[in-house]
Parts: structure tokens; C-alpha cells; sequence
């Protein structure tokens, strides 16, 4: 906390007890390495603006009374203050929180965040202790930096749209465009990438004080995407219509789908007892890991003509037990069903009031202890009383006037 009594480890409470996060983000990424954060412990305190609150509560798809879809996930362990920081008295009040947060998390684009009070130097000139992460598209620095951008835009900027569709997708569906994968990959990347970085100075926060961690969605997705980089070193420049994973990818068998990934060349060693050492494999060229690399599509159409003719479970157990990474391409309620799901508890079911009880996405990731997850606040501000009146202090008098003045 700010006050310098961190949370020590108590192998009784989650990992991020004591810790205060003021979070202010209008998009995906921000949202999401709060929602992080929250499930590791830490009391978020996300702001909205006063009235609607988050515009996401009105994205599609809806859950009607209970807001959306994407809302509902972002949100759940957090509490709900609503602040317009337009006017000064709001900026009056977040400087009150923040003197007493560890971290602020904020996406505003850099040209705005002055006439907000959201300057970093003078945030972290004012609150030495503070953590300010800055969540957005491009970063807080360069040419790009105030550009606005949306899923698609960060997604291909970050490299992986040029290369999809690819491999069975393709050949399946040779005439689509370039596209991205469902939903909010590449914020979801960015969240993650801002939520390590968040961790990393807090590691140190005691000791150093705060700092400003400036978090780009499209650096985080390059890093993810960097394989194919890596590749130009084998002489290989990939693009949809080649693009190989070197050998290997999703495969089409009598009952289903499998993906296989052999980078190693044990692996590819376990790939080609699997499939019976077939002639073709016995190629002196391709002894070289890297003349594989440079002939993937051949290889792959060797692949897919095996597998057609073979069960998903012959080529999962078989190729497990060779020590092939492969795996069952599993339908969603597969997944919820599965032994593994279960044991990990990845779903929690939670009950809302106009869609009944909905199993939702806990943590990816685990720690000493489960994440608890609690539904996110049914309203915007639901939480104004007990931060303004409760934490910081001010009385109910206070909080009417501000009501009314659309402060909050």
C-alpha cells in the first residue's frame, strides 16, 4: 500500500492484498490488466464517467439489464466510482485517491491527459510512491502515439494479420481476405504485457518508489509474433499462403481436428515414428532442421494426406506418448466438460439478474490460492459512498452535492 505495509506473502490471502489500483481505462487492455490485477488480490477502484458510466457496458453483445457481455468479464472484481475529471473538482478528488493507491492505470491518449490532470511528470513528481501505467495502441511516445486505434488496427500493426489466413484455413477458405482471430486478441496481449510491467515495478516499489510504465498493445503483439521474425534467419519469409510453423498446424482427421507443432527436431523425430517412417521422410535433405523449415508445404501436404484417414484420439495418444506436441482442436462444451477444465477451476459459475447463472472465464493463470470472482458492480457508482465517504473521508453532504453537480 502506500503507506508502505505491502503484503508480505500470507500463504492465507491472495498475492496482491493491501494493494490499491485506481484504474481509468476506456478500452480492452487497460480493463483487462486490471481485471488481472483484481483476481490476484488487489482492490481496483475503476472509474467511470458520471451517468452511463463505461461505454462498454453498451457493447454487443448485451446480457440486457445486466449491461454486456464484455463489460461483465472485464469488470468482475472491481467497484465502480464515477468521476468527471473535466471538471477540477474531479481532479481534486482523484488526487485524493492517488495519494493513497499504489498503482494508476490510464489509456487516455497523451495530447488529452493535461486538461484531465493526468500529466504523467506531474503525477509522478506529486505521488513519488505512484505506479502509473499507461496502457495504449502505440505507447505514450512516438509519432503514433495519439493515434486512435482499434482491435484490427493493433492486431495486423502487430504483424500476425499478415499472416492469416494460413495453412488448413486457407486451403479451406483460399478466397478471404486477411483477418483477425475472434474477438480481443491483441488487447487482450497488451493487458497482459501491461500487467507484468505492473508487477515488475512493484516488485521494487518499496524500495525505489513509483515509476511510469509506458505499455504499447502493438510491442506486446510484435513480441508475441516474433517467430516469424526469427524465421528470416532460416532464409524463410513467410506469408499466409506459405506460412508452415515450419511443418505442421491444424490437420483434418476422420472424426476431427488436431494442431501439431514440432520445432525440435526430437520432436520431428517422435512426428515421423508416428506416421510409420514413410518413405517420403527418409529424403537425406531432410535431415537438415532447417531445409524442413524451407519445405514445409510439401512436408504438410504429406501430413494431411496421413492424418484424413486416421482418428483425432490415435494421433493425440500415439503422438503424446512420442513426445509430439499435438492436440485435440476440442468443441466448446469439450471444454467445459473436460476433466482438466474442472480440475483447474477455469469457469466460475455466476448468477446475474436477467441472464440466470453463467459459468465465466476465472484467471489464466494460478497462485497459491483460487481466484475468487464476485460479479462486477451492477451500477455505475454503486461504490461512490464507500471511496469518497468511507475512504477518503467526506461526508454524505459532500457526495449529494457532488451528485448533483455531475461531478460524480
Amino acid at each position: 500500500m502506500a503507506d508502505g505495509t505491502h503484503h508480505q506473502g500470507n500463504p492465507d490471502e491472495p498475492a496482491l492484498t493491501g494493494v490499491i489500483v485506481v484504474e481509468h481505462g476506456a478500452d480492452v487492455a487497460a480493463s483487462y490488466a486490471g481485471r488481472i490485477l483484481a483476481l490476484m488480490g488487489a482492490t481496483v477502484i475503476k472509474l467511470e464517467a458520471p451517468g452511463k458510466g463505461d461505454p462498454m457496458r453498451q457493447a454487443l453483445p448485451s446480457m440486457g439489464a445486466d449491461g454486456s457481455v464484455l463489460f461483465n468479464y472485464l469488470n468482475v472484481n472491481k467497484s465502480s466510482l464515477t468521476l468527471d475529471l473535466a471538471q477540477p473538482a474531479g481532479q481534486v478528488l482523484l488526487g485524493e485517491l492517488l495519494a493513497r493507491a499504489d498503482i494508476f492505470i490510464d489509456d487516455t491518449r497523451p495530447a488529452e491527459r493535461p486538461a484531465l490532470g493526468l500529466d504523467p511528470e506531474d503525477l509522478t513528481a506529486r505521488y513519488a510512491h505512484l505506479i502509473y501505467a499507461s496502457v495504449l495502441p502505440f505507447g505514450a511516445t512516438g509519432p503514433w502515439r495519439d493515434y486512435v486505434a482499434h482491435e484490427l488496427n493493433v492486431f495486423h500493426s502487430g504483424g500476425e494479420g499478415y499472416l492469416m489466413p494460413n495453412g488448413l484455413a486457407l486451403e479451406l477458405f483460399p478466397e478471404r481476405p486477411p483477418v483477425k482471430i475472434y474477438g480481443h486478441f491483441a488487447a487482450l496481449v497488451g493487458g497482459t504485457s501491461a500487467a507484468a510491467g505492473i508487477l515488475t515495478a512493484l516488485l521494487v516499489q518499496d524500495e525505489t518508489g513509483g515509476q511510469f510504465v509506458d505499455v504499447s498493445e502493438q510491442d506486446a503483439n510484435v513480441a508475441i509474433s516474433c517467430f516469424n521474425v526469427q524465421r528470416v534467419g532460416d532464409g524463410v519469409i513467410e506469408n499466409r499462403a506459405g506460412r508452415s510453423f515450419r511443418y505442421g498446424g491444424v490437420l483434418e482427421c476422420v472424426d476431427g481436428y488436431v494442431q501439431i507443432l514440432t520445432l525440435e527436431p526430437r520432436q520431428w523425430a517422435g512426428l515421423i515414428q508416428l506416421m510409420g517412417e514413410p518413405e517420403w521422410s527418409k529424403d537425406p535433405g531432410l535431415k537438415d532442421e532447417i531445409e524442413r523449415g524451407r519445405r514445409g508445404p510439401e512436408i504438410n501436404a504429406h501430413l494431411r494426406a496421413w492424418a484424413k484417414d486416421r482418428k483425432v484420439s490415435e494421433l493425440v495418444i500415439g503422438g503424446q506418448a512420442l513426445g509430439v506436441p499435438i492436440a485435440k482442436y476440442a468443441e466448446p462444451a469439450e471444454i467445459m466438460a473436460s476433466p482438466q477444465t474442472q480440475a483447474r477451476a477455469m469457469f466460475t459459475p455466476l448468477k446475474f439478474s436477467g441472464a440466470g447463472v453463467v459459468p465465466v472465464l476465472t484467471a489464466p493463470f494460478q497462485h497459491d490460492l483460487p481466484a475468487a470472482l464476485l460479479p462486477c458492480p451492477a451500477q455505475p457508482g454503486a461504490d461512490n459512498a464507500r471511496w469518497l465517504c468511507e475512504w477518503l473521508g467526506h461526508s454524505p453532504a459532500d457526495l449529494e452535492r457532488w451528485t448533483r453537480e455531475q461531478v460524480v
